[in-house]
């Protein structure tokens, strides 16, 4: 696969300006980068379902993209999209019997023959049927009734299949779009064992780290950089490697040259006013004077236009400032109340069928990280901590005068209509930290109408006004998700050194790796495992 000076906008905003790229077979590139920054756009660039505006993609034929939804109707059974997966296998299965028994009458045959064979082995197809049944087992599909109708699965469900599809089938080329969407973890680690084996090409982009670090061998960062996205040889830590050496380099390229400006334009002012000597010449003196000042006016001259001529090349050849990194800049989250003594402690609570705690205590500088698959209790959990859910049995205790924050998953803005700066301020006060210095908003998107913002946006600004506030415990529900990879990983170094107490339920398994607090594990509202002493079951 091969692109060429790509060219691509929505309006008059420009996506891609000149992007070339390449990818051979046994590569898997990574796409990451800032929301909106082109990952989607890319991906279907590739596979031809947008058309640049200039330059050039050179596809192979046997290509694969993941769709967000799947092309079949409701009506479609499980079985229908499985036997349309092994449709292109099994028709060539069938040939390659045809051109078998041609062989020996036909040897005109023998070129077809091999080239459907090359095919096949590429495509393991003596191994499909194997193959099919392993996929639908590893993401979770393996228990469903074949005959089952698609428009009775869950949007997760009918999402994991719309991949095992695409696995199953085995493309020389695998075009996917935040794959790991609707994934637990063994489907996770499947999927990571399965990509990696492959031989092809797959393009792909998502939020999943621990997935990057995993299957990629390259990664291209489409976000903003000093010599345009960028690709980066190795998986997702060497990257973030590469990435801080590359901006530091910019940020130190960048400095000096504003210093060497400022000091180019300060000297042409300062040398054209110049003048050879400070006090007026003797009459006796005047000859001598006027041949060595019209001599010295001269060389000032020669500097002046030297310093001019080097001010105007810098002006024109100078890098850009680097872009303000979002930031996660967090205030001091407690009022200096007793570190170690119980912010909350949770007794024997129950809410019937979500959740159930025996005991558990969080002090006022504790750290929690609540671990479970979808449905395991956690967001139930943190409303219960928060006073937003009372439970039917049991109690919450907290300490007096506590101030608990929580950020949901579904964020709900009190006005729609205010911009983000107006909610901020109102909901944080005067003495707050401004805004923009949270870096969690890009400048252009503090004074819109707050309705307008996209649902990772709105979380952002939810998160916020929730760290601005003077709290005693930030409960966190998935707060990497609708963030950027760099984003996240300085949420996750903030959350981290932060003062105060903070609960965090993720899934993020990048985040759950340098995680070295608490763990609660639960499981269908249940405490599986408790990896601290004080933590109860």
């Amino acid at each position: 696969m091969r692109v060429t000076d790509l060219v691509f906008s929505y309006g008059d905003r420009v996506v891609f300006d000149g992007l070339s790229l390449t990818a051979s077979p046994g590569r898997r590139l990574g796409l990451v980068g800032e929301n909106g920054a082109g990952k989607s756009t890319l991906l279907r660039l590739l596979a031809g379902f947008e058309e640049p505006l200039a330059g050039t993609v050179e596809r192979g034929e046997d290509l694969g993209f993941l769709a967000q939804e799947l092309p079949f109707p409701g009506s479609a059974t499980l079985a229908g999209v499985l036997d349309e997966a092994l449709a292109g296998i099994r028709a060539v299965a069938r040939r390659l019997d045809e051109l078998a028994e041609r062989l020996e009458s036909d040897p005109a045959a023998a070129g077809e023959y091999g080239r459907a064979l090359e095919w096949a082995q590429a495509h393991d197809l003596w191994d499909a049927d194997r193959r099919a049944a392993l996929v639908l087992a590893g993401l979770g599909l393996g228990e469903l009734d074949p005959g089952r109708r698609l428009d009775t699965l869950s949007g997760g469900q009918r999402s994991r299949l719309g991949l095992a599809a695409l696995l199953i089938r085995q493309p020389g080329t695998l075009l996917l779009d935040e794959p790991t969407n609707h994934l637990d973890d063994s489907g996770l680690e499947f999927l990571e064992r399965h990509l990696a084996r492959l031989n092809g090409i797959v393009v792909l982009s998502s939020h999943d780290r621990v997935f990057l670090d995993a299957v990629c061998t390259d990664i291209v960062d489409l976000d903003p950089a000093l010599g345009g996205p960028t690709r980066y040889g190795g998986a997702y830590t060497e990257y973030l490697r590469h990435k801080r050496a590359e901006r530091a380099r910019w940020e130190q390229r960048y400095a000096a040259e504003q210093a060497e400006l400022k000091q180019l334009a300060q000297s042409v002012a300062v040398t054209a006013r110049r003048v050879a000597h400070d006090r007026a010449p003797r009459d006796n003196a005047k000859m001598l004077y006027d041949f060595k000042s019209g001599r010295v006016q001269k060389q000032i001259s020669r500097r002046v236009r030297n310093a001019q001529q080097r001010l105007d090349e810098l002006t024109r050849s100078q890098v850009p400032r680097p872009p303000a990194p979002l930031r996660f800049a967090a205030p001091a989250l407690t009022r200096a109340a007793g570190e170690d003594e119980p912010a909350l402690t949770v007794h024997d609570v129950r809410v019937p069928g979500r959740l159930h705690i025996g005991h558990l205590e969080l002090t006022g500088s504790g750290r929690l990280l609540v671990a479970g698959g979808n449905g395991a209790g956690k967001s139930t959990l943190l409303s219960v901590l928060a006073g937003r859910l009372e439970p039917a049995d049991g109690a919450v205790h907290r300490r007096r005068g506590l101030r608990a924050g929580l950020l949901e998953q579904d964020v709900t803005l009190p006005d729609p209509g205010k911009s983000p700066r107006r909610l901020y301020a109102e909901a944080a006060g005067p003495e707050a930290v401004p805004l923009h210095s949270l870096g969690l908003l890009p400048p252009a998107a503090l004074d819109r109408p707050a309705g307008l913002l996209s649902v990772g946006q709105r979380r952002r600004l939810a998160l916020a006004i929730l760290v601005a506030l003077p709290l005693d415990v930030l409960l966190l529900d998935e707060p990497t998700n609708h963030l950027s990879l760099t984003l996240a990983e300085e949420l996750f170094d903030a959350l981290d050194s932060a003062p105060g107490a903070v609960v965090v339920a993720s899934h993020d398994r990048w985040l759950r790796r340098g995680w070295n607090h608490p763990v609660l594990r639960l499981h269908r509202g249940e405490v599986v495992r408790a990896e601290d002493q004080g933590l109860g079951g």
